[in-house]
């Protein structure tokens, strides 16, 4: 299993405003392959009757462990909650949706996407779909939910390589108004 270093680049109260900066940054990235892969906490069984409307066949396992419920055993997600759901390769047109109902629960929605691009004008070569992702944090300050916040985070993710990708964060931040506060995560693939 590789690593990606997930940094920090824009935090904002505003979901509409993330989701903005989402769609710029997957506009330069490219996406004709792309997929999407959601991790979540479900604490609220409206949450849950909302995101099961996008996503029927839900993964999940009750936040107690899998001994105390999981979609694997076909237990009722509801009978369970708080649920931890760990979804992957998801068609692009669920992103959105699942973020929509999501209410005030924390998730990670991340973007496997084609490639970042070439950018000579700043010295930057193409990034290939092997390290090119972005994530959104919703509710959430981190990728695995551990810090629930009021704001939403984007996390652009690079090959985690002695820091020689922060010019293509600090490029990346740019195009989105957003500045690279030095944080940085790492992120399993």
């Amino acid at each position: 299993m590789s690593n990606s270093a997930a940094a920090a680049v824009l935090t904002t109260t505003d979901l509409t405003e993330a989701i903005r900066a989402v769609r710029t940054l997957l506009r330069m990235a490219g996406i004709d392959q792309g997929e999407v892969d959601f991790e979540a906490v479900i604490r609220s069984p409206d949450v849950l009757a909302r995101v099961r409307h996008v996503l029927p066949d839900l993964e999940w396992q009750a936040s107690a462990g899998k001994e105390h419920g999981s979609s694997e055993a076909g237990d009722n997600p509801a009978d369970c909650l708080p649920i931890r759901v760990f979804d992957w390769c998801r068609p692009l047109d669920r992103a959105e949706p699942l973020i929509a109902a999501l209410g005030p629960d924390p998730a990670a929605v991340r973007w496997d996407l084609n490639a970042w691009p070439a950018v000579p004008e700043a010295g930057l070569e193409e990034i290939s779909q092997k390290y090119a992702y972005l994530t959104l944090t919703v509710n959430s300050r981190d990728l695995y939910q551990d810090e629930p916040s009021q704001d939403h985070t984007i996390h652009v993710h690079v090959q985690n390589r002695n820091g020689d990708q922060l010019a293509r964060v600090h490029w990346l931040a740019d195009q989105v108004g957003g500045r690279f506060t030095g944080r940085v995560e790492l992120a399993s693939l």
